[in-house]
């Protein structure tokens, strides 16, 4: 039995904020309480409104202010000796990272947390570290070296109960049996993570499930109109809280969707507005996945195969310096799908 999702990143005077807070009124109150606590000589207070402020500004796509909001709070919950809170600092700045595509910075930041969250005696941060590590691995295609953290954390989460969580680790451990190919274990993991969510009032992870359930449906069944109209419903959860980063990639899925049936000129126009989303808050994996469609698209409306092989060939390069491996063997896909010489 799982209980209503929560937000431990929001914390002290910010606590009852909920997980489905809009995030201009996180980050508005997140604001107007760190510039109480310095005010007031509170260190501690100014860590836990600054650990809030830099996670709406990363969630709304402002990178800049992001960055500078999760070091003053690190800066702050060392001077006030919080080893916790220090944790979530990193936490918050590794997750950062890894959204800009600094993988290897995440893999540092966030390794940093997880031993600091052991070490003040908070597991939650702990857990949250932890799974950032996961999802960072799963981001580059490193499933070998993951798939047990994953499954470790969902056992853990369904074990305390913890809604959120265990949302995040089915949808995780779905999404690599959906690019392995094992459709119809992704899609019960997928559908089971929705309804989760749903209960434990959590629009985040069920807009996430809802995407990739559409996923699944479109590539399995090419069942267009359902997959539609899921992304048309995780929309407007993303809408309702301000989810840059979500919405963008529901609306790189939604150019998948009708690049599958075939829909070029639709899809050419999504993947473009997706890109652009992406670009504007420096998400490198959001926008090679989206290039690569536009890419895809393009040749299909008639693109000069050359022009394509080249943007291919600048694709490929990019990914090998990100580390993006999954990515990467889709680029090489690309090629075949497309009868394009490398």
């Amino acid at each position: 039995m799982y209980g209503k999702a929560f937000a431990p990143e929001y914390q002290g005077a910010l606590s009852s904020l909920s997980v489905n807070s809009s995030l201009t009124q996180v980050l508005a109150a997140g604001e107007e309480r760190m510039r109480a606590a310095e005010r007031d000589g509170s260190p501690a207070e100014v860590a836990r409104a600054g650990l809030a402020v830099a996670e709406a500004h990363r969630r709304l796509g402002n990178v800049a202010e992001a960055d500078r909001a999760w070091k003053a709070g690190y800066r702050a919950a060392r001077t006030a000796g919080d080893r916790a809170a220090m944790a979530w600092a990193l936490w918050s700045g590794g997750t950062l990272a890894r959204q800009r595509g600094a993988l290897r910075l995440a893999h540092r930041l966030l390794g940093l947390a997880a031993a600091l969250g052991e070490a003040s005696g908070d597991p939650t941060v702990r857990g949250y570290a932890l799974a950032g590590l996961a999802e960072t691995g799963r981001v580059q295609g490193d499933y070998a070296a993951v798939t047990a953290l994953h499954e470790q954390l969902l056992a853990e989460a369904r074990e305390r109960g913890e809604a959120r969580h265990t949302v995040w680790a089915l949808e995780g451990i779905a999404q690599m049996h959906r690019n392995t190919g094992s459709y119809d274990t992704a899609l019960a993991m997928f559908e089971e993570a929705a309804e989760i969510a749903r209960q434990g009032d959590d629009m985040r992870g069920h807009a996430w499930a809802l995407r990739g359930i559409a996923d699944v449906v479109s590539v399995r069944d090419g069942d267009t109109g359902r997959a539609l109209r899921l992304l048309t419903e995780a929309e407007s959860l993303c809408r309702r809280m301000a989810l840059s980063s979500a919405l963008a990639y529901n609306h790189k899925m939604r150019g998948n969707v009708l690049y599958r049936a075939g829909r070029y000129e639709e899809a050419r126009a999504v993947y473009t507005r997706a890109l652009e989303e992406f670009r504007a808050m420096g998400e490198q994996r959001g926008e090679s996945l989206a290039r690569l469609g536009l890419a895809k698209t393009r040749a299909r409306l008639g693109r000069d195969p050359r022009e394509t092989a080249a943007e291919l060939a600048e694709l490929e390069h990019r990914l090998s310096r990100i580390g993006l491996h999954h990515v990467h063997r889709m680029v090489r896909e690309a090629y075949a799908e497309l009868d394009i010489a490398p």
